[in-house]
């Protein structure tokens, strides 16, 4: 007998068999999926639209094929034709499984949306923006004196600005004489300034006096999210920033089940253009809501990224990027119209995209390296950008090196049990009692802990739901400091531990974290598998830095910071406790939030750091993690909690790591604990 078709959903990852003729909303519902529903099924609400997605899965193991769902059916079509139902996507209470199926839960037909945490931060940066408003008086026509008024224009911002060197936007000439007119010989220009010329190119122009605001965007276009900062462009500030999940998900979460995606699918990496495009009008309509501005207003944009999201979005097949040497296209920066990219913005707009460092450290790396210069460090900084590729930089004055590590999504609750992405009722905070083993902990959408009074009203909306990566974290090294778990990752049994929490699951245990199943919620457990996946993350992670600091010939660094948003929520302790970032004092442990989105704003409004970006990049040290010998020797030290053979001495001098080992099945291990070396 045939098994029942798998059906996988993005982009929480929960995976189920079920038999043929099941409706998409009842396996999600099953599965513990967010993905909403008003009418209970009856196709009235739409709120449970999904996006189907069909093409190889080597990642997932599945090929989906055209028919993995039903055939669209009346009710779909009706609702198409009243509301307008996006072209791609289905009704999950009308839908049925078919065959093996990969499904996308956009959004908003999630209940509880993703908090996309990268707010701007504050910076003082000196402004010099590369779109200015000139405002200009324009000398008549005259019989006696023939010339074009474009002629006439560019007099006069050289007369009157001292402009020099004057391109226009050849799309601006159909409506340049009326304009003119229109202002009685008077207009003021949007004029665009690039840091590689001396030419300035007109890009927009108003009758008469203009003194209204004008906008840039600084957009941090990562694997899993895309953030955006809408900046007045005369002042500097930022009016909105919000952020949205990369549309790109549902073709695979991290970079390489993407780069898969486009190798086995013809026109796939086209396919996942498109996507990320759309997702970009959608957040840039969004922001523009949110800052209540026109949107026709933004004139400028700079955008940071990965090298796989790089060429996806400049439209460049990343198969390159999937192979040793793992070149790039391009590593240079590119200033482009945003019409050329399809962003829905002013025809008018320019692009800036920051420049690559290398095959797999990219344009985001360069904006954190423009954010913290560490190339103009007394001490020996280690910058970490922490998201589905890690992206490392270490350096001072004297010399600066990069890599990119592959950690995989797990930081970020994929390939978790009870993994979420960082969304109101996930659990983010966790402390467990190292003499009574009992948990305590915090949910998104609220400050108070699990134990406090008034804990229950206040996640009486979102419920708890799940763990976060912030969570899963602190979940791991509260439970190696209770002594839960051991070294090698494994977790106690009840009698070894002393804790009723450590549960039979097969054949290791389960550490049970909450228990919501009187009240129809979810039982959440940190498993055995999800150690497995956080260590491999983090050995990931620590290896990559271990390299890099090979290279320099130290064997510790001056301090850390942590960027991205998962760096900015992690606890410098707890990550050191997991071996996830070297041996230093935690007061030396910093975040930078986002240091990317920092990084694409200074050069959004400052166009000298772009040229400083450029000789900076030119400057780094590249190291490929892939062919260095000495990584996977790292790598299998790194997997033990903190580490095999690194001895961490400043960690010991905070916490007391208990010994325990349950590999042998033996009593009373938990009990043991190692010394502290004096």
């Amino acid at each position: 007998m045939s098994q029942n078709p798998l059906v996988i959903f993005t982009p929480s990852g929960k995976r189920g068999r079920f038999p043929v003729g099941t409706p998409v909303l009842t396996a999600a519902r099953q599965l513990g999926v967010d993905l909403d529903s008003v009418c209970g099924g009856r196709g009235i609400c739409s709120k449970c639209q999904v996006t189907p997605s069909v093409g190889e899965y080597p990642k997932h193991g599945v090929t989906v094929s055209a028919d993995a769902l039903s055939e669209w059916n009346a009710v779909e079509q009706r609702y198409k034709d009243k509301r307008g139902l996006i072209d791609g996507r289905r009704l999950g209470c009308q839908a049925t499984v078919q065959a093996d199926v990969v499904i996308d839960v956009p959004p908003e037909s999630q209940v509880h949306r993703q908090v996309v945490r990268k707010r701007a931060e504050a910076r003082d940066i000196v402004l010099n923006a590369a779109v200015r408003l000139y405002y200009v008086e324009v000398e008549e026509p005259d019989m006696h004196k023939p010339s074009g008024d474009l002629e006439r224009l560019k007099s006069a911002l050289q007369k009157q600005w001292g402009l020099e060197k004057i391109s226009i936007d050849p799309a601006l000439l159909r409506t340049l004489q009326p304009t003119l007119r229109k202002g009685n010989w008077t207009l003021t220009v949007a004029a665009h300034k690039t840091h590689q010329s001396d030419t300035v190119e007109i890009t927009r122009i108003w009758p008469g006096y203009f003194d209204g605001p004008i906008y840039g965007l600084a957009v941090d276009l990562g694997s899993t999210t895309i953030a955006a900062h809408l900046c007045d462009l005369k002042t500097g500030e930022v009016v909105a920033s919000s952020g949205i999940m990369n549309p790109q998900i549902r073709f695979g979460e991290d970079l390489m089940s993407r780069v898969s995606y486009a190798m086995m699918n013809k026109g796939g990496d086209l396919e996942m253009t498109r996507a990320v495009r759309d997702g970009m009008r959608a957040l840039f309509d969004q922001i523009a809501k949110e800052g209540e501005i026109d949107k026709d207003l933004i004139l400028d944009a700079t955008f940071v990224c990965n090298p796989v999201m790089h060429h996806l979005f400049l439209g460049i097949d990343p198969y390159e990027l999937g192979q040793a040497p793992f070149a790039l296209a391009l590593n240079t920066s590119l200033s482009l119209k945003a019409s050329d990219l399809d962003l829905g913005l002013h025809q008018g707009a320019r692009v800036y995209v920051l420049p690559c460092i290398a095959g797999h450290v990219g344009a985001d790396a360069a904006a954190v390296a423009l954010s913290e210069s560490p190339n103009t460090s007394e001490d020996l900084v280690l910058l970490v950008d922490v998201g589905t590729n890690a992206e490392i930089i270490l350096g001072n004055k004297d010399r600066v090196l990069a890599c990119s590590s592959p950690t995989g999504p797990a930081f970020e609750g994929a390939q978790i049990s009870s993994g979420q992405r960082a969304a109101p009722g996930a659990i983010e905070r966790v402390e467990i009692d190292p003499v009574t083993k009992e948990p305590r902990f915090r949910v998104i959408g609220s400050d108070l802990w699990s134990d406090e009074d008034g804990f229950d009203r206040a996640i009486a909306t979102t419920g708890i739901t799940g763990i976060c990566g912030s969570g899963i974290i602190e979940v791991l090294a509260e439970m190696r400091l209770a002594g839960l778990l051991d070294a090698s990752g494994l977790i106690g049994s009840a009698e070894q531990t002393g804790s009723a929490r450590c549960i039979p699951d097969g054949r290791t245990h389960s550490y049970l974290l909450w228990d919501g199943s009187a009240d129809g919620g979810p039982v959440i457990t940190v498993t055995n598998p999800d150690v497995r996946a956080i260590q491999m993350a983090k050995a990931a992670l620590y290896s990559g830095a271990r390299l890099l600091m090979d290279k320099l010939e130290v064997e510790t660094v001056d301090r850390i910071v942590l960027a991205g948003a998962f760096g900015a929520h992690i606890s410098a302790k707890h990550a050191m406790v997991l071996g996830m970032i070297p041996d230093c004092p935690l007061d030396k442990v910093t975040s930078a939030g986002n240091a990317a989105g920092t990084g694409a704003r200074i050069a959004l409004l400052n166009i000298d750091a772009r040229a400083d970006i450029e000789k900076t990049v030119g400057e780094i040290e590249k190291i490929e993690t892939a062919v260095e010998p000495r990584f996977q020797e790292h790598f299998v030290n790194a997997s033990a909690m903190p580490n095999a053979v690194e001895p961490f001495p400043i960690l010991k001098t905070v916490v007391d790591l208990p010994e325990v080992s349950f590999n042998t099945g033996g009593e009373g291990g938990g009990n043991r604990r190692r010394r502290r070396r004096g």
